[in-house]
């Protein structure tokens, strides 16, 4: 699709993004049943609800322009959400598995940060200044989600895949640091 103009090029985007937050509510509901930590859980669910404001919001921006959402597919996002599906095939559940969907739910976060800084920054530059705040509200949204799968990620989920993995596989622990872990138990 050859654009000529920023308009053309913002309307694209958006219309991308509309359509990976739609892709991304049918995800989340898999992602938190498949989570063993209540708190990714937890966050993946408040996430769902935030994302389908988020659509909300998209659609009061369409509104405002006058154009439809169209049904312009996020190739972008489905290819993210396959890869994050192929972790919930055949896997048990468990610190590990948990991490991984941390890992996936960020890649989405920032694929939708990317987006949302972007269409931000064309609204303001092209006079539409109440989208542009509506398109800020997401873009502060996702950041806090990424923020908050990063705090769980390492207070919570990946010591606890460490150690299990220490646990399970006791050959993981780095002769090397023998003599700090040492020190560290006779502190």
């Amino acid at each position: 699709m050859q654009m000529q103009s920023l308009d053309e090029v913002y309307m694209n985007k958006l219309k991308d993004l509309y359509d990976a937050e739609n892709q991304i509510v049918d995800a989340l509901p898999k992602m938190a049943k498949a989570a063993s930590s209540e708190d990714l859980k937890a966050a993946f669910e408040k996430h769902l609800e935030q994302t389908k404001g988020q659509i909300g919001r998209l659609d009061e921006v369409f509104e405002m322009l006058g154009v439809s959402a169209g049904n312009r597919q996020c190739v972008g996002m489905r290819g993210l959400l396959e890869e994050g599906e192929e972790l919930l095939n055949g896997q048990e559940g468990g610190p590990a598995l948990d991490a991984a969907l941390i890992a996936a739910a960020q890649s989405v976060e920032h694929y939708e940060i990317a987006g949302y800084g972007s269409v931000q920054t064309w609204a303001r530059e092209l006079g539409q200044l109440e989208a542009a705040d509506l398109l800020e509200e997401t873009l502060e949204e996702e950041r806090e989600t990424d923020e908050s799968l990063t705090e769980i990620a390492e207070s919570l989920v990946n010591p606890d895949a460490g150690a299990e993995d220490i646990e399970n596989n006791p050959e993981l622990i780095d002769d090397s640091d023998e003599e700090s872990v040492d020190q560290a138990e006779e502190a």
